[in-house]
Protein backbone atom coordinates (compact mmCIF):
# COMPACT_ATOMS: atom_id res chain seq x y z
CA UNK A 1 0.00 0.00 0.00
CA UNK A 2 0.85 3.50 -1.22
CA UNK A 3 0.00 7.01 0.83
CA UNK A 4 0.49 10.10 -0.43
CA UNK A 5 -0.99 12.98 1.73
CA UNK A 6 -1.79 16.66 -0.25
CA UNK A 7 0.25 18.88 1.92
CA UNK A 8 -1.26 22.07 -0.09
CA UNK A 9 -4.70 21.41 1.17
CA UNK A 10 -4.22 19.63 4.67
CA UNK A 11 -5.15 22.03 7.40
CA UNK A 12 -3.92 20.30 10.54
CA UNK A 13 -7.44 18.65 11.08
CA UNK A 14 -5.18 16.06 12.53
CA UNK A 15 -8.08 13.00 11.73
CA UNK A 16 -6.03 10.81 10.29
CA UNK A 17 -3.83 10.61 13.51
CA UNK A 18 -6.95 9.55 15.12
CA UNK A 19 -7.89 6.81 12.71
CA UNK A 20 -4.70 5.31 12.22
CA UNK A 21 -1.78 6.60 15.00
CA UNK A 22 0.93 4.21 13.50
CA UNK A 23 0.48 5.44 9.64
CA UNK A 24 -0.06 9.64 10.52
CA UNK A 25 1.55 11.14 13.12
CA UNK A 26 0.93 15.34 14.18
CA UNK A 27 4.04 16.84 15.78
CA UNK A 28 3.22 19.26 17.67
CA UNK A 29 -0.09 21.32 16.67
CA UNK A 30 0.30 20.98 13.02
CA UNK A 31 3.19 19.02 11.56
CA UNK A 32 1.88 16.07 9.59
CA UNK A 33 4.51 13.35 9.12
CA UNK A 34 3.31 9.98 7.96
CA UNK A 35 4.64 6.33 6.46
CA UNK A 36 4.32 6.94 2.28
CA UNK A 37 4.28 3.17 2.43
CA UNK A 38 2.52 1.48 5.38
CA UNK A 39 1.64 -2.32 5.93
CA UNK A 40 -0.91 -3.50 3.93
CA UNK A 41 -2.29 -3.97 8.26
CA UNK A 42 -3.39 -0.90 8.21
CA UNK A 43 -5.10 -0.66 5.30
CA UNK A 44 -8.68 -0.48 6.55
CA UNK A 45 -7.77 2.27 9.00
CA UNK A 46 -5.78 4.49 6.27
CA UNK A 47 -8.69 4.06 4.42
CA UNK A 48 -11.43 5.56 7.13
CA UNK A 49 -8.90 8.10 7.79
CA UNK A 50 -8.89 9.34 4.16
CA UNK A 51 -12.97 9.17 3.97
CA UNK A 52 -12.72 11.25 7.79
CA UNK A 53 -10.18 13.80 6.13
CA UNK A 54 -12.42 17.28 5.99
CA UNK A 55 -10.58 18.14 2.98
CA UNK A 56 -9.86 15.14 1.33
CA UNK A 57 -6.02 15.57 1.38
CA UNK A 58 -5.20 11.69 1.52
CA UNK A 59 -4.67 9.63 -1.56
CA UNK A 60 -4.17 5.84 -1.40
CA UNK A 61 -2.31 4.10 -3.97
CA UNK A 62 -3.05 6.53 -7.15
CA UNK A 63 -1.18 9.64 -7.92
CA UNK A 64 -4.15 10.47 -10.82
CA UNK A 65 -6.14 12.21 -8.00
CA UNK A 66 -4.32 14.65 -6.34
CA UNK A 67 -5.92 17.59 -5.91
CA UNK A 68 -8.79 19.15 -5.08
CA UNK A 69 -11.99 16.99 -4.96
CA UNK A 70 -14.49 17.83 -7.95
CA UNK A 71 -17.18 20.08 -6.69
CA UNK A 72 -20.57 18.29 -6.53
CA UNK A 73 -23.70 19.34 -7.64
CA UNK A 74 -24.69 20.00 -11.43
CA UNK A 75 -21.70 19.86 -13.68
CA UNK A 76 -20.11 21.00 -16.93
CA UNK A 77 -20.97 18.19 -19.28
CA UNK A 78 -17.60 16.46 -20.96
CA UNK A 79 -16.23 17.30 -24.24
CA UNK A 80 -17.74 14.79 -26.72
CA UNK A 81 -15.77 11.95 -27.59
CA UNK A 82 -15.98 13.38 -31.82
CA UNK A 83 -14.31 16.77 -30.59
CA UNK A 84 -11.91 15.35 -28.28
CA UNK A 85 -10.89 13.16 -31.15
CA UNK A 86 -10.57 16.37 -33.51
CA UNK A 87 -8.45 17.87 -31.03
CA UNK A 88 -5.98 14.92 -31.37
CA UNK A 89 -5.42 15.02 -34.76
CA UNK A 90 -1.88 14.79 -35.61
CA UNK A 91 -1.08 14.29 -32.14
CA UNK A 92 -0.01 10.01 -31.88
CA UNK A 93 3.28 10.25 -29.88
CA UNK A 94 3.75 11.99 -26.81
CA UNK A 95 7.31 12.01 -24.85
CA UNK A 96 7.67 13.21 -21.72
CA UNK A 97 11.08 13.90 -20.59
CA UNK A 98 11.06 13.96 -16.59
CA UNK A 99 9.74 10.82 -14.87
CA UNK A 100 9.34 12.24 -11.63
CA UNK A 101 6.28 13.80 -9.85
CA UNK A 102 5.40 16.43 -12.61
CA UNK A 103 5.83 14.09 -15.53
CA UNK A 104 3.85 11.37 -13.35
CA UNK A 105 1.20 13.54 -13.04
CA UNK A 106 0.97 14.54 -16.81
CA UNK A 107 1.09 11.02 -17.90
CA UNK A 108 -1.81 10.18 -15.86
CA UNK A 109 -3.71 13.56 -16.66
CA UNK A 110 -3.40 12.24 -20.47
CA UNK A 111 -4.75 8.59 -20.55
CA UNK A 112 -7.52 9.79 -18.21
CA UNK A 113 -8.58 12.70 -20.22
CA UNK A 114 -8.88 10.06 -23.48
CA UNK A 115 -5.25 10.18 -25.23
CA UNK A 116 -5.20 6.66 -26.58
CA UNK A 117 -1.53 7.44 -28.76
CA UNK A 118 2.03 6.32 -27.56
CA UNK A 119 3.08 7.83 -24.70
CA UNK A 120 7.02 7.29 -23.83
CA UNK A 121 8.46 8.87 -19.91
CA UNK A 122 12.51 9.34 -19.99
CA UNK A 123 13.98 9.35 -16.92
CA UNK A 124 17.41 9.89 -16.00
CA UNK A 125 17.23 7.86 -12.20
CA UNK A 126 16.63 4.54 -12.59
CA UNK A 127 14.21 4.15 -9.76
CA UNK A 128 10.79 4.27 -10.29
CA UNK A 129 9.08 8.28 -9.04
CA UNK A 130 8.84 9.11 -5.62
CA UNK A 131 8.42 11.80 -3.30
CA UNK A 132 10.87 14.22 -2.15
CA UNK A 133 9.81 16.68 0.78
CA UNK A 134 9.93 13.31 2.49
CA UNK A 135 13.40 13.19 2.02
CA UNK A 136 14.38 15.41 4.48
CA UNK A 137 12.07 14.88 7.41
CA UNK A 138 10.67 11.13 7.30
CA UNK A 139 13.89 10.03 5.53
CA UNK A 140 16.60 11.58 7.46
CA UNK A 141 14.69 10.87 11.06
CA UNK A 142 14.88 7.19 10.07
CA UNK A 143 11.09 7.42 9.84
CA UNK A 144 11.31 5.05 6.73
CA UNK A 145 13.84 4.34 4.37
CA UNK A 146 14.24 6.16 1.45
CA UNK A 147 13.27 3.48 -0.74
CA UNK A 148 9.59 3.62 0.68
CA UNK A 149 8.85 7.36 -0.67
CA UNK A 150 7.82 5.64 -4.31
CA UNK A 151 4.77 7.68 -5.34
CA UNK A 152 1.44 5.66 -5.21
CA UNK A 153 0.39 4.95 -9.37
CA UNK A 154 -2.16 2.12 -8.96
CA UNK A 155 -3.96 2.94 -12.44
CA UNK A 156 -1.21 1.22 -14.74
CA UNK A 157 -1.42 3.82 -17.72
CA UNK A 158 0.00 2.38 -20.76
CA UNK A 159 3.26 3.75 -21.56
CA UNK A 160 7.06 3.26 -22.33
CA UNK A 161 9.66 4.08 -19.14
CA UNK A 162 12.53 4.66 -20.02
CA UNK A 163 14.33 4.77 -17.33
CA UNK A 164 18.28 5.39 -16.23
CA UNK A 165 18.22 7.10 -19.52
CA UNK A 166 19.62 10.53 -19.68
CA UNK A 167 18.28 13.35 -22.30
CA UNK A 168 21.43 14.91 -24.07
CA UNK A 169 19.55 16.89 -26.83
CA UNK A 170 16.74 18.44 -28.75
CA UNK A 171 16.44 18.31 -32.18
CA UNK A 172 13.03 20.68 -32.90
CA UNK A 173 13.36 20.06 -36.68
CA UNK A 174 13.45 16.31 -36.62
CA UNK A 175 11.02 16.05 -33.75
CA UNK A 176 13.39 13.87 -31.70
CA UNK A 177 14.11 13.68 -28.42
CA UNK A 178 18.16 12.76 -28.65
CA UNK A 179 19.70 10.15 -25.55
CA UNK A 180 23.22 9.64 -24.18
CA UNK A 181 22.77 6.02 -26.00
CA UNK A 182 22.28 7.63 -29.00
CA UNK A 183 19.10 6.80 -29.62
CA UNK A 184 16.96 9.42 -30.71
CA UNK A 185 12.83 9.49 -30.06
CA UNK A 186 10.11 11.13 -32.02
CA UNK A 187 7.25 13.08 -30.83
CA UNK A 188 4.54 14.74 -32.30
CA UNK A 189 4.38 16.70 -28.69
CA UNK A 190 6.81 17.02 -25.83
CA UNK A 191 6.75 18.23 -22.26
CA UNK A 192 9.64 19.05 -20.39
CA UNK A 193 9.40 18.33 -16.77
CA UNK A 194 13.03 17.63 -15.90
CA UNK A 195 13.36 19.43 -12.96
CA UNK A 196 16.02 20.79 -11.37
CA UNK A 197 19.19 19.60 -8.89
CA UNK A 198 20.91 20.61 -5.52
CA UNK A 199 23.46 23.08 -6.59
CA UNK A 200 26.84 22.00 -5.18
CA UNK A 201 29.74 23.46 -3.39
CA UNK A 202 31.66 25.10 -6.04
CA UNK A 203 34.85 24.07 -4.98
CA UNK A 204 35.46 20.56 -6.67
CA UNK A 205 38.17 19.70 -4.51
CA UNK A 206 36.63 20.27 -0.73
CA UNK A 207 32.99 19.10 -2.27
CA UNK A 208 34.81 15.82 -2.80
CA UNK A 209 35.76 15.13 0.83
CA UNK A 210 33.97 12.53 2.58
CA UNK A 211 31.63 13.96 4.82
CA UNK A 212 30.45 17.26 2.71
CA UNK A 213 26.24 16.20 0.83
CA UNK A 214 23.45 17.74 -0.41
CA UNK A 215 20.35 17.14 -0.31
CA UNK A 216 17.76 16.31 -3.74
CA UNK A 217 17.44 12.63 -4.57
CA UNK A 218 16.51 9.54 -3.20
CA UNK A 219 20.70 8.27 -2.72
CA UNK A 220 21.05 11.82 -1.50
CA UNK A 221 19.04 11.26 1.41
CA UNK A 222 19.88 7.85 1.99
CA UNK A 223 23.46 8.87 2.79
CA UNK A 224 22.92 11.76 4.80
CA UNK A 225 20.85 9.19 6.79
CA UNK A 226 23.59 6.58 7.17
CA UNK A 227 26.06 9.47 8.09
CA UNK A 228 23.82 11.38 11.15
CA UNK A 229 22.95 8.35 12.23
CA UNK A 230 26.58 7.81 13.07
CA UNK A 231 26.15 10.69 15.70
CA UNK A 232 28.59 13.30 14.41
CA UNK A 233 30.14 15.47 16.69
CA UNK A 234 28.88 18.49 14.72
CA UNK A 235 26.76 19.21 11.04
CA UNK A 236 27.29 22.44 9.21
CA UNK A 237 24.75 23.41 7.46
CA UNK A 238 25.26 25.87 4.43
CA UNK A 239 22.50 28.02 3.72
CA UNK A 240 19.10 28.83 6.09
CA UNK A 241 16.53 28.22 3.11
CA UNK A 242 13.49 25.98 3.69
CA UNK A 243 15.65 23.07 2.73
CA UNK A 244 18.69 23.84 5.18
CA UNK A 245 16.32 24.76 7.82
CA UNK A 246 14.54 21.54 7.46
CA UNK A 247 17.98 19.66 7.72
CA UNK A 248 18.78 21.48 11.10
CA UNK A 249 15.40 20.91 12.27
CA UNK A 250 16.45 16.94 12.12
CA UNK A 251 19.57 17.33 13.31
CA UNK A 252 18.24 19.07 16.82
CA UNK A 253 15.46 16.46 17.02
CA UNK A 254 18.24 13.68 16.59
CA UNK A 255 19.97 15.53 19.55
CA UNK A 256 22.49 16.34 17.28
CA UNK A 257 24.96 19.71 17.43
CA UNK A 258 24.33 21.73 14.31
CA UNK A 259 25.33 25.39 13.26
CA UNK A 260 23.89 26.52 9.97
CA UNK A 261 25.76 29.55 8.50
CA UNK A 262 23.71 32.04 6.33
CA UNK A 263 25.05 34.64 4.21
CA UNK A 264 21.56 36.45 4.31
CA UNK A 265 20.53 38.60 7.58
CA UNK A 266 18.35 35.88 8.51
CA UNK A 267 16.63 31.67 7.63
CA UNK A 268 14.01 31.86 4.21
CA UNK A 269 14.62 35.47 3.96
CA UNK A 270 14.42 35.39 0.29
CA UNK A 271 11.39 33.71 0.54
CA UNK A 272 9.61 34.91 3.33
CA UNK A 273 11.48 38.53 3.82
CA UNK A 274 13.08 39.74 6.90
CA UNK A 275 10.55 40.00 9.37
CA UNK A 276 9.13 36.83 8.89
CA UNK A 277 12.78 35.89 8.84
CA UNK A 278 13.81 37.34 11.80
CA UNK A 279 10.97 35.13 13.44
CA UNK A 280 12.23 31.99 12.04
CA UNK A 281 16.00 33.05 13.87
CA UNK A 282 14.44 33.34 17.14
CA UNK A 283 12.67 29.87 16.69
CA UNK A 284 15.74 28.01 15.35
CA UNK A 285 17.95 29.54 18.76
CA UNK A 286 15.21 28.75 20.62
CA UNK A 287 15.68 25.10 19.52
CA UNK A 288 19.53 25.18 20.32
CA UNK A 289 20.71 26.01 16.19
CA UNK A 290 24.07 27.59 16.43
CA UNK A 291 22.82 30.37 13.84
CA UNK A 292 25.73 32.54 12.52
CA UNK A 293 24.06 35.43 9.81
CA UNK A 294 25.65 37.64 7.90
CA UNK A 295 28.42 35.10 7.06
CA UNK A 296 29.62 32.78 4.54
CA UNK A 297 32.06 29.61 4.62
CA UNK A 298 35.40 30.41 2.31
CA UNK A 299 36.49 26.84 2.97
CA UNK A 300 36.40 23.60 4.12
CA UNK A 301 39.80 21.77 5.20
CA UNK A 302 39.89 18.20 5.57
CA UNK A 303 42.34 15.80 6.88
CA UNK A 304 44.94 13.84 5.10
CA UNK A 305 42.12 10.57 4.92
CA UNK A 306 39.82 13.51 2.82
CA UNK A 307 37.43 13.61 5.76
CA UNK A 308 35.97 16.77 6.26
CA UNK A 309 37.19 18.02 9.80
CA UNK A 310 36.63 21.90 9.54
CA UNK A 311 34.77 24.71 8.43
CA UNK A 312 36.61 28.02 7.92
CA UNK A 313 34.20 31.39 8.04
CA UNK A 314 34.44 34.66 6.34
CA UNK A 315 34.45 36.46 10.07
CA UNK A 316 37.29 34.67 10.24
CA UNK A 317 36.30 31.79 12.88
CA UNK A 318 36.76 28.09 12.21
CA UNK A 319 34.23 25.61 13.35
CA UNK A 320 35.24 21.60 13.83
CA UNK A 321 32.67 19.35 12.11
CA UNK A 322 32.46 15.72 10.70
CA UNK A 323 29.65 16.61 8.43
CA UNK A 324 28.34 19.66 6.03
CA UNK A 325 25.29 19.46 3.96
CA UNK A 326 25.35 22.43 1.35
CA UNK A 327 21.93 24.02 1.10
CA UNK A 328 22.78 26.26 -1.79
CA UNK A 329 19.21 26.03 -3.73
CA UNK A 330 18.94 24.75 -7.42
CA UNK A 331 20.47 24.12 -10.62
CA UNK A 332 17.33 23.91 -13.37
CA UNK A 333 18.27 21.18 -15.57
CA UNK A 334 18.47 22.68 -18.98
CA UNK A 335 22.09 21.69 -20.01
CA UNK A 336 20.25 19.26 -22.83
CA UNK A 337 18.39 21.58 -24.47
CA UNK A 338 21.59 24.19 -25.42
CA UNK A 339 21.55 24.86 -29.06
CA UNK A 340 17.76 23.38 -29.22
CA UNK A 341 16.59 26.88 -30.60
CA UNK A 342 14.22 27.02 -27.13
CA UNK A 343 14.11 29.70 -24.41
CA UNK A 344 16.09 28.18 -21.82
CA UNK A 345 18.89 28.87 -19.35
CA UNK A 346 19.49 29.27 -15.88
CA UNK A 347 16.31 30.57 -15.19
CA UNK A 348 14.54 27.52 -16.70
CA UNK A 349 12.01 26.61 -19.70
CA UNK A 350 10.39 29.79 -20.27
CA UNK A 351 6.50 29.05 -21.41
CA UNK A 352 3.46 30.69 -21.74
CA UNK A 353 0.36 30.48 -18.74
CA UNK A 354 -0.37 27.62 -21.08
CA UNK A 355 2.69 25.74 -20.32
CA UNK A 356 3.52 26.23 -24.82
CA UNK A 357 7.54 27.06 -24.36
CA UNK A 358 8.88 29.71 -25.87
CA UNK A 359 11.91 29.59 -28.93
CA UNK A 360 14.97 32.07 -28.63
CA UNK A 361 13.11 34.55 -30.56
CA UNK A 362 10.16 34.50 -27.79
CA UNK A 363 7.26 33.15 -30.30
CA UNK A 364 5.72 30.29 -28.34
CA UNK A 365 5.78 26.53 -29.95
CA UNK A 366 2.90 24.70 -30.83
CA UNK A 367 4.40 21.14 -29.72
CA UNK A 368 6.26 21.48 -26.66
CA UNK A 369 5.60 21.98 -23.63
CA UNK A 370 6.94 22.83 -19.81
CA UNK A 371 5.84 22.24 -16.37
CA UNK A 372 7.16 22.02 -12.86
CA UNK A 373 10.26 22.99 -11.22
CA UNK A 374 12.21 23.49 -14.83
CA UNK A 375 9.26 25.91 -15.68
CA UNK A 376 9.01 29.77 -16.30
CA UNK A 377 6.04 31.28 -16.84
CA UNK A 378 4.25 34.94 -16.30
CA UNK A 379 1.19 34.88 -13.18
CA UNK A 380 -1.40 37.79 -14.14
CA UNK A 381 -1.65 37.80 -10.43
CA UNK A 382 1.57 38.60 -10.50
CA UNK A 383 1.61 41.55 -12.83
CA UNK A 384 2.36 38.49 -15.68
CA UNK A 385 6.30 38.58 -13.74
CA UNK A 386 7.80 34.89 -14.89
CA UNK A 387 7.65 33.03 -12.06
CA UNK A 388 9.90 29.75 -11.08
CA UNK A 389 8.73 27.75 -8.68
CA UNK A 390 10.34 24.82 -6.58
CA UNK A 391 6.81 23.74 -5.00
CA UNK A 392 4.78 20.51 -4.90
CA UNK A 393 1.52 22.34 -5.23
CA UNK A 394 2.69 23.87 -8.44
CA UNK A 395 5.08 20.67 -10.07
CA UNK A 396 1.43 18.87 -9.51
CA UNK A 397 -1.43 21.60 -11.20
CA UNK A 398 0.97 22.82 -13.65
CA UNK A 399 1.32 19.55 -15.29
CA UNK A 400 -2.50 18.96 -15.12
CA UNK A 401 -2.68 21.96 -17.48
CA UNK A 402 0.05 20.89 -19.51
CA UNK A 403 -1.59 18.12 -20.25
CA UNK A 404 -4.64 18.82 -21.04
CA UNK A 405 -3.59 21.67 -23.12
CA UNK A 406 -0.77 19.33 -24.88
CA UNK A 407 -4.17 17.19 -26.53
CA UNK A 408 -6.76 20.52 -26.69
CA UNK A 409 -7.73 22.87 -29.47
CA UNK A 410 -6.93 26.60 -28.98
CA UNK A 411 -10.03 27.26 -27.65
CA UNK A 412 -10.18 24.66 -25.02
CA UNK A 413 -6.67 25.25 -23.65
CA UNK A 414 -6.30 26.24 -19.61
CA UNK A 415 -4.03 28.96 -18.67
CA UNK A 416 -1.79 28.14 -15.23
CA UNK A 417 -3.59 30.46 -13.08
CA UNK A 418 -3.31 28.39 -9.49
CA UNK A 419 -1.49 30.62 -6.08
CA UNK A 420 1.69 28.77 -5.46
CA UNK A 421 1.34 27.11 -2.37
CA UNK A 422 4.07 25.64 -0.24
CA UNK A 423 4.84 23.83 3.62
CA UNK A 424 7.55 23.03 5.40
CA UNK A 425 7.53 21.56 8.65
CA UNK A 426 11.15 22.63 10.89
CA UNK A 427 11.20 22.71 14.60
CA UNK A 428 7.84 20.92 15.33
CA UNK A 429 5.72 23.92 13.63
CA UNK A 430 4.21 23.70 10.24
CA UNK A 431 4.91 27.17 8.04
CA UNK A 432 2.56 27.59 5.08
CA UNK A 433 2.64 29.93 2.18
CA UNK A 434 0.38 31.15 -0.49
CA UNK A 435 0.73 33.65 -2.92
CA UNK A 436 4.76 35.04 -3.68
CA UNK A 437 5.33 36.44 -0.17
CA UNK A 438 8.67 37.92 -2.41
CA UNK A 439 6.35 39.70 -4.17
CA UNK A 440 5.30 42.47 -1.62
CA UNK A 441 6.42 45.61 0.27
CA UNK A 442 4.41 45.41 3.23
CA UNK A 443 3.77 42.95 5.89
CA UNK A 444 1.25 42.68 8.88
CA UNK A 445 0.56 39.98 11.63
CA UNK A 446 -3.54 39.53 11.14
CA UNK A 447 -4.26 36.87 13.70
CA UNK A 448 -2.48 34.72 16.38
CA UNK A 449 0.39 35.34 18.64
CA UNK A 450 4.13 35.71 17.43
CA UNK A 451 5.11 34.92 20.62
CA UNK A 452 3.22 31.67 20.84
CA UNK A 453 4.54 30.62 17.34
CA UNK A 454 0.76 30.64 16.38
CA UNK A 455 0.05 33.29 13.82
CA UNK A 456 -1.08 34.51 10.15
CA UNK A 457 0.76 37.07 8.11
CA UNK A 458 -0.32 38.92 5.13
CA UNK A 459 1.70 40.51 2.77
CA UNK A 460 0.70 43.34 0.74
CA UNK A 461 1.98 45.31 -2.16
CA UNK A 462 0.67 49.15 -3.08
CA UNK A 463 -2.22 48.09 -1.55
CA UNK A 464 -3.75 45.17 -2.61
CA UNK A 465 -3.02 41.12 -0.73
CA UNK A 466 -0.62 39.15 -2.08
CA UNK A 467 0.44 36.61 -0.12
CA UNK A 468 -0.24 35.30 3.55
CA UNK A 469 2.11 32.88 5.20
CA UNK A 470 1.16 31.26 8.71
CA UNK A 471 2.77 29.53 11.70
CA UNK A 472 1.09 26.56 12.57
CA UNK A 473 -2.31 28.26 11.41
CA UNK A 474 -2.99 26.27 8.27
CA UNK A 475 -7.25 26.66 8.59
CA UNK A 476 -6.78 30.04 7.69
CA UNK A 477 -4.87 29.77 4.43
CA UNK A 478 -7.78 28.96 2.63
CA UNK A 479 -9.27 32.28 3.84
CA UNK A 480 -6.49 34.39 2.48
CA UNK A 481 -6.16 32.83 -0.81
CA UNK A 482 -9.49 33.60 -1.47
CA UNK A 483 -8.73 37.19 -0.93
CA UNK A 484 -5.35 37.28 -2.62
CA UNK A 485 -7.86 35.96 -5.98
CA UNK A 486 -9.98 38.99 -5.47
CA UNK A 487 -7.25 41.50 -5.44
CA UNK A 488 -8.71 42.54 -1.72
CA UNK A 489 -7.70 45.48 -0.36
CA UNK A 490 -4.23 45.10 2.27
CA UNK A 491 -4.10 45.08 5.04
CA UNK A 492 -7.27 42.56 5.33
CA UNK A 493 -9.90 44.30 7.79
CA UNK A 494 -11.95 41.38 9.08
CA UNK A 495 -13.33 40.71 12.45
CA UNK A 496 -11.24 37.29 12.61
CA UNK A 497 -10.61 34.76 15.38
CA UNK A 498 -7.50 35.91 17.53
CA UNK A 499 -7.27 39.08 15.33
CA UNK A 500 -4.57 41.84 17.10
CA UNK A 501 -6.36 44.67 18.64
CA UNK A 502 -4.03 47.39 16.52
CA UNK A 503 -2.55 45.50 13.09
CA UNK A 504 0.61 47.23 12.90
CA UNK A 505 2.17 47.15 8.61
CA UNK A 506 5.46 47.71 8.52
CA UNK A 507 7.79 47.20 5.45
CA UNK A 508 8.56 43.09 4.51
CA UNK A 509 12.40 43.49 4.36
CA UNK A 510 12.13 41.61 0.86
CA UNK A 511 15.90 41.53 -0.84
CA UNK A 512 16.24 42.73 -3.99
CA UNK A 513 15.75 40.11 -6.30
CA UNK A 514 18.16 39.13 -8.55
CA UNK A 515 17.39 39.01 -12.66
CA UNK A 516 16.12 35.64 -13.77
CA UNK A 517 18.04 36.59 -16.94
CA UNK A 518 20.94 36.64 -15.66
CA UNK A 519 23.48 34.61 -17.93
CA UNK A 520 21.05 35.06 -21.13
CA UNK A 521 22.97 36.21 -24.34
CA UNK A 522 21.06 36.72 -27.42
CA UNK A 523 22.19 36.97 -30.96
CA UNK A 524 19.92 39.10 -33.41
CA UNK A 525 20.32 38.52 -36.91
CA UNK A 526 19.08 39.58 -40.53
CA UNK A 527 17.26 43.03 -41.18
CA UNK A 528 13.67 43.31 -42.06
CA UNK A 529 11.19 41.84 -40.26
CA UNK A 530 10.92 38.62 -42.56
CA UNK A 531 14.74 38.16 -41.56
CA UNK A 532 15.11 38.83 -38.13
CA UNK A 533 16.03 35.81 -35.74
CA UNK A 534 17.41 35.63 -32.31
CA UNK A 535 19.80 32.80 -31.14
CA UNK A 536 21.01 32.33 -27.75
CA UNK A 537 24.44 31.65 -27.05
CA UNK A 538 25.69 30.38 -23.92
CA UNK A 539 27.84 32.31 -21.82
CA UNK A 540 29.58 30.90 -18.90
CA UNK A 541 29.73 32.85 -15.63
Amino acid sequence: MRVVVDLTRCQGYGQCAFFAPDVFKMHHAEALMYELHPDDAERGRVLRAAAACPVQALVVDQVDTLGRPKETGPKKAAAPRARRGKALEGVGRIVIVGASLAGLRAAATLRREGYEGSLTLIGDEPSEPYDRPPLSKQVLTGQMPAEYTALPRRSEFDAEWLRGQRATGLNLDGKQVLLADGRGVEFDRLLITTGVRARPWPNEAEAALDGVFVLRTREDAALLRQRLAAGPRRVLVIGAGFNGSEVASVCRELDLPVTVVQRGPAPMVDALGGVIGAIAAEMQQEHGVDLRCGVTVTALEGDGAGRLRRAHLSDGSAIDVEVAVAALGAERNVEWLEGSGLAAGVWGVSCDAGCRAFDANGLVTDDIFAAGDVARFPHPVYEYQFLSLEHWGNAITQAQVAAHNMISAASDRWPHLSLPVFWSAQFGTNIKSVGVPSFADEVAVTQGSVADRRFVAAYGYRGRITAAVTFDQAMSLEFYQGLIERAAPFPPDFDMTGRPAKVQVVPAEIPNRVSATQGATVVVTGHNPDERRATLVRRDP
